[in-house]
């Protein structure tokens, strides 16, 4: 049943991954009437909701946008920086939703804030500590717990992820609609593309939680063994 589980989510995890890519060439050609670019929807929304401490700037790659709450950075990718299109739209209203988060304390945010670095201590050594605990599960089981504590924790992430990311997209959508960036004739567009986002997020977390549930059944096969 779990193998089942298993290739159901990474089939799944690779409809979504397909489908968002796909959204993001085809939204990409489709203009915003504004003809903003989507550094320039950024900085608007950032304005019309009073935040002025955080910058909008380009960084290297396709789909690595996001909001970098330490530094105060919305990072638009080079496809959406320059872009006039509803795809760049929508994803820097995307990254500006969770500027707004950040300032108004928005707890699931906080949450994954408070997380980051200890999923990102946990990431690094992640891997040996499972490797080792499965070679020595019948020695010392004691080593895959803590191995299955660590993967409990990013699984963890990726689930408070998911309220983070569903919401931002709500505040941009919201934004886009009332600020007339987007038109009856394109907010669709901009609905579609966030929505394929959201779904890589919800089967990562999924494809996580199988995972675990794998390294808890290996656990407690192997150690009655």
């Amino acid at each position: 049943m779990y193998w089942i589980l298993f290739i159901a989510v990474a089939i799944a995890s690779w409809i979504a991954q397909l489908s968002l890519q796909r959204k993001f060439e085809k939204y990409s050609k489709i203009p915003i009437r504004s003809g903003m670019t989507g550094r320039y929807v950024a900085e608007k929304m950032l304005k019309d909701n009073g935040i002025d401490d955080v910058s909008v700037t380009n960084v290297s790659g396709q789909l690595t946008d996001h909001y970098n709450p330490a530094k105060h950075t919305v990072n638009l990718s080079e496809g959406v920086f320059d872009s006039q299109s509803v795809m760049a739209a929508a994803v820097a209203a995307h990254e500006c939703g969770h500027a707004l988060q950040h300032a108004k304390g928005y707890l699931p945010l906080k949450i994954r804030s408070s997380l980051v670095p200890v999923v990102s201590f946990s990431s690094k050594i992640l891997s040996l500590v499972l490797l080792a605990g499965m070679l020595l599960i019948n020695a010392v089981p004691q080593i895959m717990l803590v191995g299955i504590i660590l993967f409990a924790l990013t699984t963890l992430f990726s689930f408070i992820t998911l309220p983070v990311e569903i919401n931002a997209s709500k505040r941009a959508l919201v934004w886009l609609e009332q600020s007339g960036v987007t038109d009856p004739y394109n907010h669709a567009a901009a609905q579609s593309a966030l929505r394929a986002a959201a779904y890589t997020y919800v089967v990562a977390a999924l494809s996580s939680l199988a995972t675990l549930i794998y390294y808890i059944v290996l656990f407690t096969g192997g150690s009655k063994r």
